[in-house]
């Protein structure tokens, strides 16, 4: 029986999958979809409502829709219990992301940030670009 890859989407690249639908980490988005599971925790959503809730991206996006969007993101991704509290970052607001990976058995983290990506790979765990994981085969 395959296992289904597990996977941890940063905020960057969610918040690009709205707005940028076109983009490349819109198409890493949506591949981690198709091919797995994307994890998300408390911390993560709540750092998402965060930004997406932002005035500056009233010309872009209306609030309905980005509401909508996180709703139907909540109807796809599994939510995560954090068991593992994680300080290796340079960035503690990225630990949120490892923890995240530790505690939901993540195979592979996919970021732009370079704080997460020099740990690269973090306690066995893949962390990737967006750009690495859509030109990968």
């Amino acid at each position: 029986m395959a296992t289904t890859k597990r996977i941890v989407v940063d905020t960057n690249l969610l918040v690009s999958r709205l707005l940028l639908p076109d983009s490349v980490p819109s198409q890493a988005v949506r591949r981690a979809q198709r091919e797995g599971v994307v994890l998300a925790s408390r911390a993560t959503l709540d750092e998402l409502s965060d930004v997406l809730s932002r005035p500056k991206l009233d010309r872009y996006v209306s609030v309905d829709q980005r509401r909508k969007y996180v709703r139907r993101l909540l109807g796809t991704v599994e939510m995560v219990t954090i068991r593992h509290v994680v300080r290796a970052c340079r960035d503690a607001g990225d630990d949120k992301f490892l923890e995240l990976a530790l505690s939901g058995d993540a195979a592979l983290i996919l970021t732009g940030d370079a704080d997460l990506l020099e740990l690269n790979p973090f306690r066995g765990i893949a962390i990737r670009t967006a750009s690495d994981y859509v030109l990968a085969d």
